[in-house]
């Protein structure tokens, strides 16, 4: 989701902890300007103090009383209010941040990109690889906190996207810059996975560019490292001269166990990228081969001869969390999955299911069997037959599936 850009509604001040509001002015660069101990702070914007005849002058200040129940002011809710107004109307973009953060309580996820910029712009793309490259990244982390693997593809799919749906994305003016505020407790998983596998990256390329090796890769996927990671990352570095990404826990609660308070961002250069791309590679060329019995319909055939075997593509409907497969077939099957195709029935087959080149392929395919659909949707396709009914028929066996596994 993405913040409106729309005029910005300040939240309740009886909803708001003036401790909780004050570490979020601190985080996002305010500074204190005095005030009473124990009554009230005095806050402004970063960059709008100026020095003139000895005079202090500001475009915005902020009075955030300290302590709700201490009495030491009979309209504390009116001074919060106030405080909260003044905010909403800063120009300073760091006051919408700080906003959002009291009305979305969430742990804050920050891209930053370096970023050449043109006429005091960056151009659109540099904008939507940002996007796209945090994006990437929160899927990722998301697909690691179910469980590790070097190369996921498809697996976790929607679970991620269900996370993704629950993640506020603030605004990015400068193009530069992106902050994410995830919920709390609900996302906690996915972002502590996040930190704990960049630092993992980090150290493993700093490993591989000091030996040349990439062992410690190879250990880190245990740690959420992952291609989908990786390829995050070369993303988000590519065109740059660095980019960082930093974490800041909700102020209103604890840290997670065995994590800092205050985490150090972790940064990358363009140095980094051969190391990057040279991981993603090793996480999908080395991704175990597993045994399954894939159902699918034929979506794409191919074979450079009129007669023999050729190649077919499988739309995936049960079997494996991949999205589509490659399979080499012999005559006899080749020709049970031209009919499958013709009448729109799926097909099943079993193999071993691996990675090659980039692409799902399924190994040693056996089994090539048309599976029946329920007789509605038999009639329906039947009518997009033109020959061959009898012996495609011969070759179904009794195995069936509804269109509603689709």
């Amino acid at each position: 989701m993405s913040w409106s850009t729309e005029e910005f509604v300040p939240p309740d001040p009886e909803r708001v902890d003036p401790a909780v509001l004050t570490a979020l002015l601190a985080r996002y660069g305010w500074e204190r300007r005095g005030g009473a101990p124990g009554r009230y702070t005095r806050w402004t914007p970063p960059g709008e103090t100026a020095v003139t005849g000895g005079h202090r002058n500001t475009s915005t200040s902020l009075l955030v009383p300290e302590n709700r129940g201490s009495g030491a002011y009979a309209d504390y809710a009116d001074l919060l209010g106030e405080a909260l107004t003044a905010l909403a109307r800063s120009a300073a973009p760091s006051a919408r941040e700080v906003l959002i953060a009291l009305t979305f309580p969430g742990d804050e996820i920050r891209w930053r990109r370096d970023t050449p910029l043109v006429a005091e712009a960056v151009p659109w793309t540099a904008d939507a690889q940002l996007r796209s490259a945090a994006r990437a990244m929160l899927m990722a982390a998301a697909r690691a906190e179910r469980g590790s693997a070097g190369y996921f593809g498809e697996r976790h799919g929607r679970y991620a996207s269900a996370f993704l749906e629950q993640v506020l994305v603030g605004p990015s003016p400068s193009g530069r810059m992106l902050t994410a505020f995830v919920p709390v407790p609900a996302g906690r998983g996915p972002v502590t996975t996040l930190l704990r596998a960049l630092q993992a990256t980090r150290d493993a390329v700093d490993y591989q560019r000091a030996t040349g090796g990439m062992e410690a890769f190879q250990a880190a996927v245990g740690l959420g490292v992952c291609h989908e990671l990786t390829d995050a990352l070369v993303r988000l570095v590519r065109g740059t001269e660095g980019a960082e990404v930093a974490l800041a826990w909700l102020p209103a609660t604890s840290p997670p166990e065995g994590f800092a308070a205050r985490p150090e961002p972790i940064e990358f250069s363009p140095g980094d990228l051969p190391a990057l791309e040279a991981a993603g590679a090793l996480y999908v060329r080395d991704e175990p081969s597993v045994e399954v019995r894939v159902t699918g319909t034929v979506v794409r055939l191919r074979r450079p001869r009129p007669s023999g075997g050729g190649t077919v593509r499988l739309r995936v409907l049960a079997g494996a969390d991949v999205r589509q497969v490659r399979v080499r077939l012999d005559e006899a099957a080749y020709r049970i999955a031209v009919h499958a195709h013709l009448v729109g029935l799926p097909v099943r087959v079993s193999g071993r299911l691996e990675s090659v080149s980039g692409f799902r392929a399924i190994v040693g395919p056996t089994g090539v069997t048309p599976v029946h659909v329920d007789e509605a949707e038999r009639d329906r396709l039947l009518k997009s037959l033109h020959g061959g009914v009898d012996t495609f028929e011969d070759a179904c066996g009794g195995d069936r599936i509804s269109p509603s596994d689709d």
